[in-house]
Order: structure tokens, then sequence, then C-alpha cells
């Protein structure tokens, strides 16, 4: 089940919508859906997990927490709408390309995708842009 909380003044216009394309997601990768909670916050709540949970220091637009065992993809994916829209300004997209992108990227984790190495990046940004352009089909 995938469920959707805010813990700022953001809000999806269409949950169904992004639960069902998250769900497309994991099925495209061989895997199964558990329980997946996405919590859109603030820049400062997300800096206070960082700082709580991860001992980093910075602010990020994405802290996932990875509950996965076997293919059974759950977990706790902590998004900051205020940095993901300072994203979308720095890179030249839309605010929902931007959006997509970090939601994708949470999930990718959840199923085993990195992004330390180079390597890793380049695959996980081929795979976003594949996971986004599922966004679009219509079922």
């Amino acid at each position: 089940m995938i469920d959707f909380h805010f813990e700022s003044d953001f809000e999806l216009d269409d949950k169904t919508k992004y639960a069902d394309w998250i769900s497309r997601i994991i099925v495209s990768e061989g895997f199964k859906e558990g329980d997946i909670s996405y919590i859109f916050c603030s820049d400062d709540y997300l800096l206070e997990i960082n700082r709580e949970y991860l001992n980093h220091d910075y602010f990020t637009d994405i802290i996932t927490f990875d509950y996965t065992a076997d293919r059974t993809v759950s977990g706790d994916v902590f998004i900051s709408s205020e940095r993901v829209e300072e994203n979308a300004l720095a890179f030249g997209v839309e605010f929902n390309n931007e959006l997509l992108r970090v939601m994708s990227h949470g999930v990718l984790h959840l199923m085993g995708y990195g992004d330390k190495l180079e390597d890793e990046q380049k695959l996980m940004r081929r795979k976003e842009e594949e996971k986004i352009k599922l966004f679009h089909v219509e079922l």
C-alpha cells in the first residue's frame, strides 16, 4: 500500500494517480508492492531527520528508509517540497517533473539502486527518466 503524508503546506493533487504510478514502477522492476509511505515536508523538517538519523548537517531533497524484504518493496520516503522547488528552478525544469524524478528516485533506492558511484548515478538517472515516462502512460 502506498500512502502519502504531508508535514507542510504542500499536497499532491491526485494521490491515486501517483500511487498507481509508483505501483507501475515497482512492477516494471519485477518487485511486489509492500508498505511505502511518502512524507512531504519542509527543508527544516528533513534537515532534522538528516541530522538525527544520518549524522549529516546539510539540506537534501530526499531521505529514504528502506524496509524492503525479499522482493517486496517497503520503506519511508521523506521529500522536501521546498528543495524540490529550488532544484526545479536550478535545473530549469517544471516543478512536477522534478517531483516525479525525486519520487521515482526514492522508490528506485528501495529496489536496490544506488547513487554513490558515478556508474550508479548514471544508471539512476536513466532509470528516473524511464520511470517518469511511465507517469504519463494512461491505463
